[in-house]
C-alpha cells in the first residue's frame, strides 16, 4: 500500500480531534459531533487550503467553538441502540429508504488525481476538490516527499526507481517554473490603484498556477471532503471494489472501516455474499468481459492527435418541439397526444412566445426555466486536457464516460507559458511523462495513468439536457474560469445554436459570458474583497 503520512499531535490536540473525527493517523476518517454549518464551512475552506482537515480545525475553527461538555464525548462510541434500530428497519421492514435520510461528511486525503475522480462518480453525492488554481504543489509533505502516489507494485518492479525520479523531476520542473512564471506574468499585468496588494497577489498567482497545473502527474495528491447518504456511500463503495486499480479498491476499504463506525446500519449489506459481494462481481466481471469482446472483434486502432475538439454528436433536430409539448403538458389538462396536437398547430411567431414566456426574464444564470427544458439532449464528445476534463466532470446531472487516460492525444502548451519563453521546458516534462508512460503501460496498464501530465488530452463523452447545459455553459463561461473550459462552454452554445439550429434555447442562455479576460481570477478576487469589508 502507498505509504500515506500519518500527522503528529500533541496531547492536548489529541483530546480535542477524537470528539470530532473517528481517527487521527489514516488518511480516511468522519465527521461527528459537529454542527452540520460548521463541517460544511470546514469543507469549504479545506479546499483552498494545503493543510489536512484535522490541522485546519485545530488552527482555524477550535478558537470559535463552544466545547463545553464535550470533553467526555469519543467520535467512535455511543452507535449501539441507533444501530439496532436500523437494523431492525432494514431486516425485518425492507426499508431501503431509510439509508437516503442519514448522511457523513467523509474527508478523504492523499488521494490520486486517477482517485477523485472515481469518487466523484455518484451523481447523489457532494464534493469539495482541493483545488490546483489556489495551491501550489511545489510544497512537499512532512516526510519531504512530493505529493505524488506510490503504487507498491510499481515501486517493487524493476521501474520502481525510474518511477519515483521522473515523478520527482516532473515535481522539480514545476516547482521551478511557477515563481519564474509569477514574476513574468506580474511584469505583464502591472498593479492598478484601485486594487489591493492582496487581491492583485490573488489574481496573479492563480493565473500562474493555472498555467502550470498541466505539469502536474495524474499521481498527484489531493484532498477531498465528501457528503453522502449512507445509500450513495453503498454504491460507491461497491463500485470501488469492482475498480481494476489497486489503490481505488485499498482506499474503499479505509473508507469502509470509518464509515462504519458512525453509520453501521447502512453498510452492513457491502460484506454480505449475496448482496454486497455479489454486486461487486458483477460489475468486475461486466466491465472485463465487455473490454475482452471488443479486443476479440476488432484490432486497437492507434490514435491521431487531432487537438482540442468539442462536437455535438447528438441531438434532436425536433429538440425544441419537444420543448414546447413539455410546457403545454405541464400548464394545461390536455394528454401527452392532444399536447403535441396543439404544439404542431402553432405558427413559428407563436413558438417563439411561448418558449420565451417560458423562460421569463432571466436576472442572473441563477434563474433558470422549468424541467420542459429537460425534453430535449445534447451528446457531446470532447478532446480536453485532463485537467479541464477535471473541472467538467463535477457536473453529475447528466451522463458522463470518459477513456482511460493515455498519452496517444497530445497534448496542450498554454499560451502564457509560451509568451514568457517557457515552452521548451514545459514539453521537456511533458516529454519525460509520455516516455515513462510508454514503458509502463505493458506491465501496468492501470498504473501508468498516474506517470500521465495533466497537459495531455482526454476523450470523454458529456450527454445533458438542455436545462443543464444552459447551467453548465453560462458557469463555465464565466470569466472567471479556465481557459481551457472556458472554450468548450463556448464551443458547445455555439454548436447548440448552429449545429442544432436550437435558437430559441440558445437565446435562452443569455449568460454565456464570451468576454476576453487577461488575469481570469481578477474580478472575482474584487468581489471577494468587498464582500470582506462589508462583513
Amino acid at each position: 500500500m502507498h505509504p500515506y503520512v500519518v500527522e503528529e499531535f500533541s496531547d492536548a490536540e489529541i483530546a480535542i480531534l477524537r470528539r470530532y473525527f473517528t481517527n487521527l493517523e489514516g488518511p480516511v476518517f468522519a465527521l461527528v459531533n459537529l454542527p452540520e454549518v460548521v463541517k460544511g464551512a470546514l469543507f469549504a475552506r479545506y479546499s483552498r487550503s494545503s493543510k489536512s482537515l484535522r490541522r485546519l480545525f485545530l488552527d482555524e475553527f477550535v478558537g470559535d467553538l463552544d466545547l463545553t461538555g464535550d470533553a467526555s464525548i469519543d467520535a467512535t462510541v455511543g452507535l449501539g441502540r441507533a444501530d439496532d434500530l436500523y437494523r431492525t428497519i432494514f431486516y425485518e421492514y425492507g426499508d431501503d429508504s431509510v439509508a437516503q435520510l442519514g448522511g457523513v461528511h467523509l474527508a478523504c486525503e492523499q488521494a490520486s488525481n486517477i482517485l477523485t475522480k472515481v469518487l466523484e462518480w455518484g451523481r447523489l453525492m457532494s464534493y469539495l476538490e482541493q483545488s490546483t488554481r489556489y495551491l501550489g504543489y511545489d510544497k512537499r509533505l512532512g516526510n519531504g516527499q512530493y505529493r505524488f502516489y506510490r503504487d507498491h507494485d510499481v515501486l517493487e518492479s524493476r521501474l520502481g526507481a525510474r518511477y519515483v525520479g521522473d515523478m520527482d523531476r516532473m515535481f522539480d520542473t514545476y516547482a521551478e517554473m511557477l515563481p519564474v512564471l509569477t514574476d513574468w506574468i506580474a511584469k505583464k499585468y502591472p498593479k492598478t490603484p484601485e486594487d489591493t496588494d492582496f487581491v492583485y497577489r490573488q489574481a496573479i498567482r492563480a493565473k500562474a498556477l493555472d498555467a502550470v497545473r498541466g505539469l502536474l502527474p495524474a499521481s498527484a495528491l489531493s484532498n477531498l471532503g465528501i457528503y453522502a447518504s449512507g445509500q450513495a456511500y453503498e454504491a460507491l463503495l461497491l463500485r470501488m471494489r469492482a475498480h481494476p486499480l489497486p489503490e481505488v479498491r485499498e482506499y474503499s476499504q479505509m473508507m469502509l472501516e470509518e464509515l462504519m463506525k458512525v453509520i453501521p446500519s447502512f453498510l452492513k449489506r457491502v460484506d454480505v455474499a449475496e448482496r454486497g459481494v455479489a454486486w461487486t462481481n458483477y460489475l468486475a466481471e461486466t466491465k472485463g468481459a465487455t473490454r475482452e469482446l471488443l479486443h476479440s472483434m476488432w484490432d486497437n486502432v492507434a490514435t491521431i492527435d487531432q487537438g482540442e475538439q468539442v462536437r455535438l454528436v447528438g441531438f434532436d433536430p425536433e429538440g425544441e418541439t419537444r420543448i414546447l409539448e413539455a410546457i403545454v403538458f405541464a400548464n394545461t389538462a390536455v394528454s401527452t397526444e392532444e399536447a403535441v396536437s396543439r404544439v404542431k398547430s402553432m405558427n413559428p411567431g407563436e413558438r417563439a412566445k411561448l418558449i420565451a414566456t417560458y423562460v421569463g426574464n432571466r436576472m442572473n444564470r441563477r434563474h433558470r426555466p422549468g424541467r420542459a427544458f429537460e425534453s430535449t439532449d445534447y451528446r457531446f464528445e470532447l478532446v480536453t486536457d485532463y485537467g479541464a476534463f477535471r473541472d467538467l466532470q463535477r457536473h453529475r446531472l447528466l451522463t458522463l464516460e470518459w477513456q482511460p487516460l493515455n498519452v496517444d492525444l497530445g497534448y496542450d502548451v498554454p499560451e502564457v507559458i509560451r509568451e514568457a519563453g517557457l515552452a521548451d521546458r514545459y514539453e521537456e516534462s511533458l516529454e519525460r511523462s509520455a516516455s515513462l508512460f510508454y514503458d509502463m503501460r505493458e506491465e501496468f496498464p492501470e498504473q501508468s495513468q498516474y506517470a500521465v501530465a495533466l497537459a495531455f488530452r482526454i476523450r470523454y463523452v458529456m450527454q445533458m439536457n438542455a436545462r443543464e447545459a444552459m447551467h453548465l455553459i453560462e458557469l463555465r463561461s464565466g470569466p472567471q474560469g479556465h481557459p481551457s473550459y472556458r472554450r468548450v462552454a463556448h464551443e458547445m452554445a455555439r454548436l447548440i445554436r448552429d449545429q442544432a439550429g436550437h435558437e430559441a434555447v440558445a437565446d435562452a442562455m443569455r449568460y454565456v459570458d464570451f468576454s476576453d479576460t487577461d488575469l481570469e481570477r481578477l474580478e472575482a478576487e474584487r468581489s471577494a474583497e468587498r464582500n470582506r469589508l462589508n462583513r
